[in-house]
């Protein structure tokens, strides 16, 4: 996709999608000195919000925690089931673009009457319900967005969240936005091969496998808003644990990141017995067709998921939709009252 032609650019979505570039390269580190050492101090972390202010933005957090070897429990449940938990030990981050999400709201509401010290509010609004619950509140630079799917507000939570972990670690990144933001950019504009957008027309369910780090999940639902097809997120290899009894031949399954050593089962099984198309997206040819972004180590979730972007913005217009305006889905799901 691109902002040159009309085709594209006409739709929010698109140019939010693109305005991605320059959230990345223009991100500053140091907004979330002030409250790194406290969440470091307190030891334990939880990301709470409802959708895309949460699955990507928290998911991938808990991965870097988990591969940098932080000395930091990260936790993540949607607002309801967390509000049964005892947080008194907690730092929560509580996310909501729109600052009015009920569900966050709400928990927000019940830790202050705890008197938790340590709520962090997270949203693309001034003087919103949640700041009203919360010890402080970051409001994202990226702006209010006009489509309903939330794309660049996603990749600003999740890097808000990454620079928590960062200034705890003691890592300045400073230096590797750039880099990033260029990457984001050869995603969300590398052409997709039309024969993968028409194999995703014809498909009765689009699935996304990937890793538990919020890139194939978002995707599924980003999958609903921009095509309204209806989607699934394979979580590692749960692909081949059951569920290949009900795919249909034609279904397809986008692979993020593909695990080399499941190659040829996932052909076997999938492939030729259930008749499913295979499409990877990757820093490398895969076994699969492929779709290649660039590398860029640990940036590499974004780019990914800015690539899956650009494949549902093709399938999409391809499907002749309102990318902005889906009949059903909401900007706030659920508002507070």
């Amino acid at each position: 996709m691109n902002l040159t032609d009309n085709k594209y650019s006409q739709f929010a979505l698109v140019r939010e999608m693109m305005d991605t570039v320059q959230v990345v390269a223009n991100f500053n580190q140091s907004c979330s000195n002030n409250i790194a050492d406290k969440v470091g101090r307190i030891g334990n972390v939880l990301f709470t919000g409802e959708g895309s202010s949460r699955i990507f933005p928290a998911k991938n957090a808990l991965r870097k925690i988990k591969e940098w070897g932080l000395n930091l429990n990260g936790q993540t449940d949607c607002s309801w089931q967390s509000s049964m938990y005892n947080l008194k030990n907690y730092a929560v981050f509580l996310a909501s673009n729109s600052g009015q999400t009920k569900e966050i709201v709400t928990l927000a509401k019940k830790l202050a009457e705890e008197n938790n010290p340590s709520r962090f509010g997270l949203s693309a609004n001034y003087d919103t319900p949640l700041s009203k619950y919360c010890s402080s509140t970051h409001v994202l630079n990226c702006g209010w967005e006009q489509a309903v799917a939330a794309t660049k507000s996603v990749v600003e939570q999740a890097m808000y969240y990454e620079s928590v972990l960062w200034n705890i670690a003691g890592m300045d990144k400073s230096n590797e936005l750039n880099s990033a933001a260029g990457a984001i950019e050869k995603a969300l504009t590398l052409q997709i091969p039309q024969e993968y957008v028409e194999w995703a027309k014809q498909a009765g369910t689009i699935y996304f496998a990937g890793y538990n780090d919020g890139v194939a999940e978002e995707l599924t639902l980003k999958t609903n808003e921009i095509t309204r097809r209806k989607s699934d997120f394979l979580e590692g290899t749960y692909m081949l644990h059951g569920i290949e009894e009900v795919m249909q031949k034609n279904d397809i399954i986008f692979m993020i990141d593909p695990i080399e050593d499941e190659t040829e089962k996932i052909k076997e099984y999938l492939v030729q017995r259930a008749g499913v198309r295979v499409v990877a997206i990757a820093d490398h040819q895969t076994a699969f067709p492929t779709i290649i972004v660039p590398n860029v180590g640990t940036f590499q979730q974004y780019v990914y998921l800015c690539a899956g972007w650009n494949l549902l913005v093709e399938i999409g217009i391809s499907l002749g939709i309102d990318l902005d305006h889906p009949s059903r889905a909401r900007k706030v799901g659920n508002q507070f009252q």
